[in-house]
């Protein structure tokens, strides 16, 4: 049996590999070198263009570009008209984002168990912890999995709810042959440099609801506008605006939008990239009995952001901190998604306690993050395999 790199034998390979990498080529560079020869940095003509492919690509009637995820999350529960008062229900298993844009607001982030197989949010928790307070969900689509829409809608529409889908992950995802950003009230994306595209940062908010983009854009920009029908004062000359609103400047840049739109150029590259080395992971770990896959709904056809390895650890003789430094060793640098939100001390001075969602308290301690993103080679697939199952029969219990 090979031994592994951290009990001295040689690693799989002698350069490292991080969980995530952007990728960036002449034309992406060339769509940003052009908009810096332009007259627009801001403000300008690329943010319109960005909007209408996002809506073009995704189905959506409106989208609104804005400066990153966090604030496309923070929009979205503005345009909802969360408030002080108002609870906003959300998953532990998600970047804090996803519950702190209720502490924005005022609101209260009330967390919502997963589904132990896919590892999303589960809707019958949703449904249970629904309340008169109850404002909005914010579903996060895991690792680029589809939340369960369909159910999540009904309840939400029921009960008067705003679904918000934290949709950071899920750019080039369809939920029953739809894309994800033109089903739930309110979408977010992220384009941060992990991200299946990225604008370095930036992000966006797509919706059909009319009333819902018209304060999106008002939120976005200090609440300031030029439009005639929003003004209150007669209008002094060409040059006037008001303020109508408290908003915020969440203002993307032409540069991000230049670098979006190239990248999204390439999302279909990306997606067949994705795709392609989430398989071989699957055909590859799916004979582990030390590892547990996530489960996909049939529902979702899935460009995967994250790959997410569950470890069965009745199964093996180490603890996932061990496992993790073990593959480190072997130069497969990896990552863990998520510690749950309320785990952190200002939650906890919010008086949150562990306990409140024991599916996601359990997955949290078994799961490891692998690299996956578009330039990995064959072989670079091929030596996380090996690494991963290396170490996982080395440290496997022995079997009476």
């Amino acid at each position: 049996m090979e031994k592994p790199a951290i009990c001295g034998g040689k690693p799989v390979r002698e350069t490292k590999i991080y969980y995530g990498h952007q990728y960036i080529d002449d034309a992406d560079i060339q769509a940003v070198v052009e908009v810096l020869k332009s007259d627009y940095l801001t403000c300008g003509p690329k943010i319109d263009e960005l909007e209408e492919k996002l809506c073009q690509l995704t189905g959506a009637k409106y989208a609104v570009a804005c400066s990153n995820g966090t604030a496309a999350l923070h929009l979205a529960c503005m345009a909802a008209g969360v408030q002080k008062g108002d609870e906003v229900i959300t998953t532990p298993i998600t970047f804090a984002a996803s519950a702190n844009c209720a502490l924005y607001c005022g609101a209260r982030p009330v967390f919502a168990d997963i589904n132990e197989e896919t590892f999303n949010i589960n809707p019958e928790s949703v449904e249970m912890l629904t309340g008169e307070k109850t404002k909005a969900v914010v579903a996060v689509d895991f690792t680029g999995q589809s939340a369960e829409l369909d159910r999540l809608l009904s309840h939400c529409h029921k009960h008067g709810l705003v679904l918000i889908e934290d949709g950071a992950h899920v750019i080039g995802t369809r939920y029953n042959g739809k894309w994800n950003g033109s089903i739930s009230d309110m979408t977010t994306l992220s384009f941060h440099p992990v991200k299946t595209v990225t604008g370095g940062e930036g992000g966006a908010v797509l919706t059909d609801n009319k009333e819902y983009y018209q304060k999106l854009l008002l939120y976005r920009t200090h609440g300031i506008t030029r439009d005639p029908e929003l003004m209150e004062h007669e209008i002094d000359g060409s040059w006037y605006y008001e303020q109508v609103a408290l908003g915020m400047n969440y203002r993307m840049t032409d540069m991000q939008a230049a670098l979006v739109i190239s990248q999204l150029n390439k999302l279909f590259t990306f997606s067949k990239r994705r795709k392609e080395i989430v398989k071989a992971y699957d055909d590859a770990f799916g004979k582990l009995p030390q590892v547990i896959l996530q489960k996909e709904i049939p529902e979702s056809d899935t460009t995967r952001h994250l790959y997410i390895l569950r470890l069965n650890l009745s199964k093996l003789k180490i603890g996932r901190k061990q496992f993790f430094e073990a593959l480190g060793a072997e130069n497969i640098c990896c990552n863990v998604h998520y510690i749950p939100v309320y785990y952190f001390p200002y939650y906890e001075k919010l008086g949150y306690k562990k306990g409140l969602c024991p599916k996601a308290e359990k997955l949290y301690e078994e799961i490891i993050s692998l690299p996956l993103y578009y330039a990995m080679t064959d072989q670079d697939v091929q030596d996380v395999i090996k690494a991963v199952t290396k170490i996982a029969a080395y440290y496997a219990v022995d079997e009476p």
